[in-house]
């Protein structure tokens, strides 16, 4: 056998593999004796069948088989030998096999295109300065955080007029259109200058109004159970029959509230569960800003890091792995979002590689226990299934084909790597109010 690589660039290039009959055909001669101790064919006992008729019936399908499976073990094999690394997975070249004679030919030729990875640097230093947007909690946040869980708790009565925060229960109707719902329609989506229309309605009160006007697609879309595409094309005025008005009375600050936000008996007075509130809001705080300096340094890096990329073979090899799932058209227009991901890998592997570091399986299992925990509804409820946890994380871990457990390994690894740049970098924290933190999320 004969693999060679022939580089047209430092990023791109071919492997071809030549094979000669000595190559192949002792496994071939073995699956033919193979065949001929178990097939079952009429007028032959069974074991007793020549191999001459084995090769006539099957010897083509099996050639074919054994050295495509030849083919597959020795370029994996090859690449592990010369510690080539790959975007993506080899192409086989096709249209130049289409021509084979599996009957008659003995020798064969066979060609795969592929991407390299290119050396880079990347730089994680004192160097590399960035900012951690911290948000600040101030009163109003705090109490209308309060607000929001008094109300979630609190209970729903059905008064006779319509107020600022109730919800409306009625039938819809796109006059124009034909298009008709009942549903609910909640005050607090209605653009604050247009809740005058609603306030002071009863039930089977009728008002018609345009409803793209007083709120914006994702609540018409809602509405009336259609895309936003559909919902941004909907003019014109909508009718409204009212059914019901629904309120919701908001809790007391009393420790039957307490009891059910923070369990038993674990704050007494409004003073102790106005500062858990306070500690949650920080702490759901802190992973948002978290979650924005992770994505700050990604960019960062991203943007710093000069990684070259054979775009004409990512395309066809993106095109080719997705077979019948994505069009040409669809790559060109998500291409950037997959460079940029591809190019993450790289930089994370890197580091991984270059800092010699490992996920052991403690480290797994940890991740996995603390994540079952979360979804049990936190450590307290977790109490309960003491006894039964670790079989339940083994069975997790193992579900899913090890899909579940490859996850937790790059959960775990990508958290290593993130810490390892976030100690080695610049980090300055920055107070924001929450307003301004959202702008800096969605830009």
């Amino acid at each position: 056998m004969d693999i060679t690589l022939h580089k047209k660039s430092n990023i791109e290039g071919h492997i071809k593999i030549k094979l000669i009959p000595g190559d192949y055909q002792p496994k071939v001669d073995e699956k033919v004796k193979e065949y001929s101790r178990k097939a079952n064919i009429k007028g032959f006992r069974k074991g007793k069948v020549p191999t001459g008729i084995i090769n006539k019936l099957y010897g083509k399908s099996i050639k074919a088989d054994e050295i495509n499976h030849l083919i597959s073990h020795s370029l994996n094999d090859y690449i592990k030998e010369k510690d080539l690394q790959l975007l993506g997975d080899p192409i086989p070249e096709f249209e130049k096999t289409e021509d084979i004679d599996w009957e008659n030919q003995s020798e064969f030729e066979f060609e795969f295109a592929i991407g390299i990875v290119d050396d880079f640097t990347y730089e994680v230093s004192p160097g590399v300065k960035l900012k951690k947007y911290v948000i600040e909690l101030n009163d109003e946040t705090l109490q209308s955080s309060i607000k929001d869980i008094r109300k979630q708790h609190g209970k729903m009565n059905n008064p006779d007029t319509v107020e600022d925060g109730d919800v409306i229960y009625g039938a819809f109707k796109h006059i124009e259109s034909g298009k008709d719902s009942e549903t609910s329609l909640e005050l607090s989506d209605v653009r604050k200058k247009d809740k005058k229309k609603f306030l002071g309605l009863k039930k089977d009160d009728l008002l018609t109004f345009n409803l793209r006007e007083l709120t914006d697609e994702i609540v018409v879309a809602r509405l009336f159970t259609m895309t936003l595409d559909e919902a941004k094309e909907l003019k014109g005025d909508v009718e409204l029959i009212v059914k019901n008005i629904n309120r919701v009375e908001p809790a007391e600050l009393n420790q039957e509230l307490y009891d059910k936000v923070l369990g038993p008996d674990n704050v007494k007075t409004e003073e102790e569960f106005t500062e858990k509130v306070k500690e949650t809001i920080s702490s759901n705080y802190g992973r948002e800003s978290d979650y924005l300096l992770n994505r700050d340094i990604r960019n960062r890096l991203l943007e710093k890091t000069k990684i070259n990329i054979p775009d004409d073979f990512l395309k066809r090899w993106l095109k080719h792995s997705n077979k019948g799932k994505v069009t040409q058209k669809d790559i060109e227009k998500d291409y950037t979002h997959y460079v940029d991901d591809l190019k993450w890998n790289l930089i994370e592997n890197q580091i991984f590689r270059d800092q010699k570091m490992k996920v052991e399986k403690e480290e797994i299992a940890k991740a996995a226990r603390n994540q079952i925990i979360n979804q049990l509804g936190g450590p307290s409820v977790a109490d309960i299934y003491k006894e039964q946890l670790e079989g339940i994380v083994n069975n997790f871990l193992q579900a899913e084909n090890g899909k579940n457990y490859l996850n937790i390994y790059n959960q775990v690894k990508d958290e290593k790597i993130m810490r390892f740049v976030r100690e080695n970098i610049s980090i300055a924290d920055k107070k924001v109010k929450l307003e301004e933190f959202k702008k800096l999320v969605a830009a």
